[in-house]
């Protein structure tokens, strides 16, 4: 008990959460915007670990998006997976306080586009029930006796977890109404070929998923700034920086408010099954989460699947 005392007494946590972030987000000034430090921060806790340990972790220091050694691989996975399962308990200790509380778990984009714009319906016909969101890139493994319902796009195939599915969607290219004016108001596929595309690095929003559906359009599916989720993707294409393509369920609002138009008809690509809702396989359904379920159920089986490219025009 007292060597291990000493062992966590030393172990510096703050350099091990900074190598763990610079691993998942694949470099130091992702990993600094996530830890919201400066990017000398975490480098300076990165050199830090280097000396503590006297084991190189980089293969070249000082690189923007630094190469781990097998040794600072293997640690920082190691790492990752400690603080996750660490901030898992934290959170789940957190959540459960009350048995009306119930916390839903979703990437940036679904829930600041999807969820959160339904959520106040659900507050007036259910007032009883207290819904937290915690917006998440990854998927977390919900613990058996937490109140956790994920939403997650993919496909489904995760392991040790119950998964539904919960709507469809389509995906269509999108642009800004002042983008659409300046490059001639292209209404023909054809036309893409000579406009800027906007990447979601999301491989189920991705052109390359699109163009299996609408080949043949002399498309240059490697050019092109990437991004690293649907909502940034979406804020980019509605600042006229290029076209985006969008999932019908996160775009609803801004064609709405007409940020984004689709010019092309007969554009979208269906995508089946595109959302799913997550448990832990012995999730403890009381009333509260039954109450959340049920309504999650019921907005995902609201609407043709999505927003369509006629929305928009």
């Amino acid at each position: 008990m007292w060597s291990n005392y000493h062992a966590m007494r030393d172990l510096p946590l703050n350099a091990l959460r900074a190598l763990a972030t610079v691993f998942e987000t694949g470099g130091v000034r992702s990993a600094a915007r996530t830890l919201g430090v400066s990017h000398s921060a975490v480098s300076r806790h990165l050199r830090e670990l280097q000396a503590w340990l006297g084991v190189a972790l980089f293969e070249k220091a000082g690189a923007r998006a630094p190469r781990l050694t097998v040794q600072g691989e293997h640690l920082a996975r190691a790492a990752a997976a400690s603080l996750g399962s660490l901030d898992h308990a934290v959170g789940t200790i957190r959540e459960t306080r009350r048995s009306n509380a119930v916390t839903i778990a979703t990437s940036p984009s679904l829930a600041g586009r999807w969820l959160l714009p339904r959520l106040a319906q659900f507050r007036e016909s259910t007032p009883w029930v207290e819904v937290s969101v915690v917006a998440d890139q990854r998927l977390a493994d919900p613990a058996p006796d937490s109140s956790q319902i994920n939403l997650r796009m993919g496909d489904g195939h995760w392991p040790r977890v119950d998964c539904e599915p919960l709507m469809d969607d389509v995906l269509f290219p999108v642009m800004s109404p002042g983008f659409w004016e300046a490059h001639g108001r292209p209404r023909d596929l054809p036309a893409l070929a000579g406009l800027t595309l906007l990447h979601d690095r999301d491989p189920f929003a991705a052109w390359e998923t699109w163009a299996e559906e609408f080949p043949n359009h002399g498309l240059d599916l490697r050019r092109g700034p990437r991004f690293s989720s649907s909502d940034l993707v979406l804020q980019a294409a509605a600042q006229g920086l290029g076209v985006a393509l969008a999932r019908g369920r996160l775009v609803e609002r801004d064609l709405s408010a007409g940020l984004l138009i689709c010019p092309f008809s007969d554009s979208a690509r269906p995508l089946p099954q595109a959302y799913w809702i997550v448990v832990s396989t012995h999730l403890r359904r009381g009333s509260a989460v039954s109450a959340v379920l049920e309504w999650l159920r019921a907005q995902g089986g609201a609407g043709p699947g999505g927003a369509t490219p006629s929305d928009g025009t």
